[in-house]
């Protein structure tokens, strides 16, 4: 007879997996409105608990088991001594408002690592405070419209964005009040400097660009446009997701930029994701340190020796995040950068560049590299040839790519390259595992020129087989209903 896997409902009357304490404080009055008469808790073991999310983890794919070539992601490697400080107790179990005094080391950290990001990137203030890369944009753009209206000058709507800038960049800047005005690329991958000298003038707000862009190229002409824009009267923000690839090469604030976002959980290795929260300081040059968000860290010196404090930037764009932003992860940057130093985090830039490089020559002949130039930390191949010859598409040979234990690279973005794999195998990955991954992507265009039903019907091999994602997402499940809840109700 066949034996019935274990579901997922696992509840059963009279288990229990812990005892709640009685409370140490008096009870509350709930207000009735938020009364119910049983809040139907699951009723499991322990073992039954413990099972549950260690199957549930063994389903999931994640850095620590394989390589994991997200492009434009950053899914670095994360180093557990990172782990081991940010849970020290002086930093774990501090509460967000305990008084200056009593927190003069979490300060201190915090006020270093400002202090660290700006040295590394070349400006002259920076805020910890955003939650995300996004976060971060959307206190850029904020900062940039607040310069504006100091200086009696709102009519400044206009935000230029390349296409080949991140997703986000024209979403935030549409959050911040700005009209998007999309700046196409030029057929090296550069951002067209003839369309922004003809795009800037008395309405630009400013350029926000991501360099080394989402193509994984250094923009050629970047100095002319911070020029151009500058000229106009604008602002430059930089999108430093792909910080990456230029660590202790080039500051983003010596090419004149104004100001730019930190992803914490991409260049410095905090969690990414669900693992994270994430973080994404601001850095800004010494004209706009005054719009900050408030408050920042600052140092004291006095007799007996410096004292760190809260302050409030003069023109400060106000609060942006519940206390001060994900301590955490603060901690966990602070410790990856100082273990680096500065010579450490410059190889970290050239083994990424290096290591995108070599996959770049390796794959470059069995799919179509559009820009194939020497590219930094990541590069877009497309599966076009593939799509064109056999009906492959890229989505195909992402689900294959599951087959070999290898998370599949970003497919279809950058929107301008038509069936784009964005592929970023970082400065942690070994040449055992960068060889692995190529040869994995060769054998699966060989497949898709000779088999393609194989890759059209993968993943084969996975605890779940290809997916109905259309299906999907036309009818949406949004949350689990327990068995009981489904069955026919009685008829009044």
């Amino acid at each position: 007879m066949a034996v019935e896997p274990l579901i997922f409902e696992l509840s059963s009357p009279g288990r229990r997996a812990v005892r709640i304490p009685a409370p140490d404080v008096p009870a509350a009055d709930v207000p009735q409105a938020l009364r119910r008469e049983s809040l139907d808790w699951p009723e499991v073991s322990e073992i039954d608990v413990v099972r549950h999310f260690t199957r549930v983890s063994q389903k999931n794919h994640a850095i620590d088991i394989n390589m994991y070539p997200l492009g434009s992601c950053t899914m670095k490697y994360n180093p557990k001594i990172n782990e081991n400080v940010a849970r020290l107790n002086g930093f774990a179990n501090i509460h967000p408002l305990a008084p200056e005094q009593t927190v003069q080391g979490a300060l201190e950290l915090m006020h270093e690592l400002q202090h660290i990001l700006g040295e590394i990137s070349g400006f002259d203030a920076v805020t910890l405070q955003p939650a995300a890369g996004a976060h971060g944009e959307l206190t850029g753009c904020l900062i940039i419209r607040a310069w504006h209206h100091e200086h009696g000058d709102p009519g400044r709507t206009k935000m230029l964005i390349p296409d080949s800038a991140h997703g986000t960049n024209p979403a935030t800047a549409r959050m911040a009040g700005f009209d998007v005005v999309t700046v196409p690329s030029d057929e090296r991958g550069n951002t067209d400097i003839e369309a922004v000298r003809e795009l800037v003038g008395p309405d630009t707000a400013g350029l926000m660009i991501t360099n080394p862009n989402t193509l994984g190229l250094w923009d050629e002409h970047i100095t002319a446009m911070i020029d151009l824009v500058h000229e106009a009267g604008g602002l430059v923000y930089n999108d430093g997701a792909n910080f990456n690839a230029i660590l202790g090469i080039a500051r983003p604030g010596d090419l004149d930029i104004d100001v730019m976002h930190f992803n914490l959980h991409k260049t410095f290795s905090t969690p990414h994701g669900g693992g994270g929260p994430g973080s994404g300081p601001v850095g800004v040059t010494s004209d706009l340190a005054d719009y900050l968000p408030d408050p920042v860290v600052t140092r004291i010196d006095e007799e007996n020796g410096p004292r760190y404090a809260w302050s409030q930037p003069a023109k400060s764009i106000g609060r942006l995040h519940g206390f001060n932003g994900n301590f955490g992860m603060h901690v966990r940057a602070y410790n990856y950068i100082r273990m680096h130093g500065a010579a450490g985090l410059r190889q970290v830039s050239e083994d990424a560049v290096l290591n995108a490089n070599y996959l770049r020559s390796r794959l470059h002949d069995a799919f179509h590299v559009p820009h194939d130039r020497t590219c930094m930390h990541e590069f877009v191949a497309s599966a076009s040839i593939q799509k064109k010859e056999n009906g492959v598409k890229t989505l195909d040979i992402a689900k294959r790519l599951l087959d070999f234990g290898v998370h599949p690279p970003t497919t279809y973005f950058p929107l301008i390259i038509s069936e784009a794999l964005m592929i970023e195998p970082t400065e942690t990955e070994s040449l055992e595992s960068l060889d692995y991954f190529a040869d994995s992507m060769l054998q699966i265009a060989e497949e898709a020129a000779n088999e393609p039903e194989m890759v059209k019907s993968a993943p084969h091999t996975t605890e779940y087989k290809r997916l109905d994602e259309v299906g999907a997402n036309r009818n949406l499940n949004l949350r689990w209903v327990r068995e009981r809840e489904l069955e026919p109700q009685a008829a009044d």
